[in-house]
């Protein structure tokens, strides 16, 4: 099940096909673990709002899952520079120009969050 806000894109299609290693896979179990305490967080998140707790105490909380999402994603963003893009780049062309523009807009969505 793909989750998509409203107002963002969905996610791409692979073009290198699903068999293709992606240049974070080294660090997979890493990016795992960050995102389970995440996921810790937001359902920590939840007891805190059913709990009614001090709203400051929750926009701390917002704040400290807001950061360690931006974390993953700057993470991941490196990864997808110095492996796809750089692929790319090595490659030419076409596809060389679509990991670029890829690598644009989602450094544009960053920005914006």
């Amino acid at each position: 099940m793909e989750i998509v806000e409203q107002g963002t894109a969905p996610a791409a299609q692979d073009p290198a096909g699903p068999d293709h290693q992606h240049g974070y896979i080294h660090r997979k179990d890493d990016y795992l673990k960050r995102l389970r305490r995440i996921e810790g967080q937001a359902r920590g998140l939840q007891r805190m709002v059913e709990d009614e707790k001090y709203c400051i105490d929750i926009l701390t909380q917002v704040s400290a899952m807001t950061k360690a999402l931006q974390s993953v994603a700057l993470g991941l963003l490196e990864e997808h520079m110095a492996h796809c893009v750089v692929d790319a780049a090595r490659a030419g062309g076409r596809e060389a120009d679509e990991k670029v523009r890829e690598a644009a807009e989602a450094i544009a969505r960053l920005v914006r969050s």
